[in-house]
């Protein structure tokens, strides 16, 4: 079992220094995870920069005390993975999320899509973002990742289509069998730059939406045979392009 992961906003101390992590990351350590001297731990920033730590002790309830033996930072991946994900229903979205963050993806962009059902708007739109940000964080930790993905704003269709234009390769899923989607496991991938996959909704990507992806460069692609549901759609694709670009190698 690799060490446990733990966010901090910056590290205070140099190597060999001691560290206190406190709050709730802290009370996590101490109260949940019971953390006993000896145990080696992981300090991370979620911008890629770590610190490799041995547990020296704990006092009350939430505070850790650590050793940073070695610090160490991760480059970003090369190609960079953004997958843009149409609003699922329910907590479907926070599934998405937690998932893709799991396998390895870059940055999500929540998508106001025109068949979405779910609306983001006011409180309830922020509440949200913060819960899909909040599940970013905890499926980051959980999986080892010391480079959280990003998780942007929400975004109209029109930014959406400005973001795939600026892609090194851009597609779309697009479950319609008859229209002439290509293989994503065949489609040619940069070795470098920026991947974006747009996943629609479970009432499908419209043809309005598809004629201006496909304007600003995307191609139409599907899986396989089968239509997964949005909210494993951009997992699935997502572990696709990341063994056939190598970084999962």
């Amino acid at each position: 079992m690799t060490a446990p992961v733990f966010v901090v906003e910056h590290f205070a101390s140099g190597p060999g220094g001691r560290y206190v992590v406190e709050g709730p990351e802290g009370r996590h350590a101490v109260s949940v995870k019971r953390l006993q001297p000896g145990e080696d731990v992981i300090l991370t920033d979620g911008a890629g920069r770590w610190a490799d730590c041995v547990v020296l002790g704990t006092e009350g309830k939430d505070r850790l005390i650590v050793r940073l033996d070695s610090y160490a930072e991760e480059p970003p991946e090369q190609p960079r993975i953004t997958v843009v994900q149409a609003l699922p229903k329910g907590d479907r979205g926070e599934l998405a999320v937690e998932t893709m963050t799991e396998v390895g993806v870059d940055a999500i962009v929540p998508w106001q899509a025109a068949r979405c059902i779910t609306q983001w708007k006011g409180d309830r739109g922020l509440k949200s973002l913060a819960k899909w940000r909040a599940t970013a964080r905890e499926a980051g930790k959980q999986s080892r990742r010391v480079r959280f993905p990003e998780v942007a704003d929400l975004a109209s269709t029109k930014q959406v289509a400005a973001l795939l234009a600026q892609a090194d390769f851009a597609a779309v899923l697009h479950s319609d069998f008859d229209y002439g989607s290509e293989p994503l496991a065949t489609a040619e991938l940069p070795a470098e730059g920026e991947i974006v996959l747009v996943v629609g909704p479970e009432g499908g990507v419209s043809s309005d939406e598809l004629a201006l992806f496909r304007e600003a460069g995307a191609r139409a692609c599907v899986l396989g045979r089968s239509v997964l549901r949005t909210s494993t759609a951009g997992t699935a694709a997502a572990a696709l392009l990341l063994g056939r670009t190598g970084r999962w190698d």
